[in-house]
């Protein structure tokens, strides 16, 4: 029975301990929410997360919930845009002269350290997207939109459906830096790494894409001058009728 009592005051404290070391999430009851669903993140899948357990770290009421977002992964895709102008609010005006690559990696470095704080939650959603694919579409749209700001704040054009190339490009890069990243404990140096080879990589892929886009616009070309010549010769045909 003193056993059983023990076991039972131990429990206890370590519950104690557990909600005592949560830091509680501060700020407007959006703020509240978006750090709340965060901090859940890090502790287990996304897939496990309700809406109450959200409301109740971010000591909110559903109703202020409802009020902000509809679901979990509307809570997550404010999280992106927060980090997005962030991001944007930050750029180096020093980079204007440095070449397109660089600017992106500084772009995409800078977004790395805004994620520094949340690492386990990204950790955890890697894992949930791998073996759920509907969440793993519906992450890369997340992914996608973020990236043609990434790519627009670095100036490189993230518009027409050449833009939206890059961007589902770069999409899949970053999400393949992070899986280096959630496991780099040192100083950076392979998160570092594997951006800049991924980059060149994407480089040469870039380049590859300019040649692919040229290709239907002399296509068009020689359509138009086909048509045109087809036109000419209907009308001198027309004209020695008459």
């Amino acid at each position: 029975m003193a056993r059983k009592a023990t076991r039972s005051k131990a429990s206890s404290t370590s519950r104690t301990k557990a909600a005592a070391t949560r830091s509680t999430p501060t700020g407007s009851a959006r703020e509240r929410i978006v750090e709340a669903f965060m901090m859940l993140l890090a502790e287990q899948p996304i897939e496990r997360i309700g809406l109450a357990e959200i409301a109740e770290r971010a000591g909110v009421t559903l109703v202020e919930l409802r009020g902000e977002f509809g679901s979990p992964l509307a809570v997550l895709a404010a999280h992106a845009k927060d980090l997005d102008r962030k991001v944007l609010a930050e750029i180096d005006p020093d980079m204007e002269e440095e070449s397109p690559r660089e600017r992106l990696f500084d772009v995409l470095m800078r977004r790395i350290e805004l994620l520094s704080p949340h690492k386990e939650a990204i950790r955890s959603l890697l894992r949930s997207a791998r073996r759920d694919p509907p969440l793993a579409l519906a992450l890369n749209a997340m992914a996608v939109r973020s990236q043609q700001w990434m790519l627009t704040a670095a100036g490189i054009s993230a518009s027409g459906p050449k833009g939206m190339v890059r961007a589902q490009g770069l999409a899949l890069l970053f999400a393949n830096v992070l899986r280096t990243w959630v496991d780099d404990d040192d100083d950076g140096s392979r998160t570092l790494a594997a951006l800049d080879r991924d980059l060149a990589r994407g480089q040469r892929f870039s380049g590859l894409l300019d040649d692919l886009c040229r290709i239907p616009e002399a296509a068009c070309n020689l359509r138009q001058r086909m048509r045109s010549t087809r036109r000419d010769r209907r009308d001198r045909e027309d004209r020695a009728a008459v």
